[in-house]
């Protein structure tokens, strides 16, 4: 069995390169693991001034194999039977998210060169890093914005602010190269057959930097947007995933994943055909309380009983 992510150095740079290009890099339970592995790695040689990510074959990352994640009849990891467990969930993808952000977290920067596509969860792990090369007719962005998940890295406000990341997470619509830049996305969109040049390039650029001064300058930049909250909004986003994978809309969509394939369930998610309304969900407000305005954990008055006893008893509790 191939490694699922390969490493590889010359001279000051390292090449991190994911590894199932069969797949296009999609996301297996191991690559998270491997690729935190291989960025401690590099962190480790003194040889090594600056990392590159990159994807064998047709694609950086096609995100989550869905072939494993949604075809595979639940429970699975990432899709459990209801009632489920947020903890459990979390666990999971809080623990994939940190791995992604060893990138982030890395001591020498790292740059993304992106081909192909980087979607969904390939978006959250280019996103990760410090800079990111596209092709200009390379894909980015996070369909499941649509149904079946929140970005669990956030980085796509801090990256390019709210009215843009809300733009893309609200439609889950998918740019080019060519877009990624002129918003300020990616650093640079360049011909796909000029990416592998501009890349080293840059990479050799960076390279000739002492290491310390890398690591300031980058933990400069990283601590701003620490300050700004993203830690705090990993957790909320690796939080909400999990309802977004579990909620009726996200259970509906599993259940026609394993029936019909998530090739044809995800086209008709991404083009806005796959339909929610017929979908019966708990209701939130119970019908008679509302009218009369009295519910069990008020008295007729209208005041909060605290455990059977009147108003004036709480004094002496």
């Amino acid at each position: 069995m191939s490694e699922v992510v390969l490493y590889n150095k010359v001279g000051k740079i390292a090449f991190i390169t994911l590894n199932r290009p069969s797949r296009f890099n999609a996301i297996d339970p191991e690559l998270p693991r491997v690729l935190e592995s291989c960025v401690q790695r590099a962190n480790n040689d003194d040889d090594v001034h600056v990392i590159v990510l990159q994807g064998a074959g047709k694609a950086f990352c096609s995100g989550y194999d869905l072939k494993i994640f949604a075809e595979t009849p639940k429970p699975i990891p990432g899709s459990q039977n209801m009632p489920w467990d947020p903890y459990v969930d979390f666990k999971l993808m809080y623990g994939n998210t940190m791995k992604f952000m060893s990138l982030w977290k890395s001591l020498k920067p790292v740059i993304c060169k992106v081909h192909g596509y980087a979607i969904a969860g390939g978006s959250d792990i280019a996103l990760c890093c410090d800079l990111i090369v596209m092709a200009e007719d390379a894909k980015i962005g996070y369909p499941p914005a649509r149904v079946w998940g929140v970005p669990t890295t956030a980085m796509w406000v801090h990256r390019v602010g709210p009215e843009r990341a809300k733009r893309l997470l609200l439609t889950g619509d998918i740019i080019n190269g060519k877009e990624a830049e002129r918003i300020g996305l990616v650093s640079a969109a360049v011909p796909a057959a000029e990416l592998d040049e501009y890349v080293l390039r840059l990479a050799n650029r960076v390279a000739s930097t002492p290491k310390n001064q890398l690591f300031m300058c980058k933990q400069l930049v990283n601590q701003a947007y620490e300050n700004m909250g993203l830690h705090s909004s990993q957790l909320l986003a690796t939080l909400f995933d999990g309802i977004a994978r579990h909620s009726p809309e996200g259970v509906y969509f599993k259940e026609q994943v394993e029936k019909h394939g998530f090739n044809e369930v995800v086209k008709m998610r991404d083009s806005g055909v796959l339909s929610f309304e017929h979908i019966s969900r708990p209701t939130t407000v119970d019908s008679k309380s509302s009218q009369s305005g009295v519910d069990s954990k008020t008295d007729v008055n209208g005041n909060e009983k605290l455990n059977g006893l009147p108003p004036g008893r709480r004094s002496k509790l």
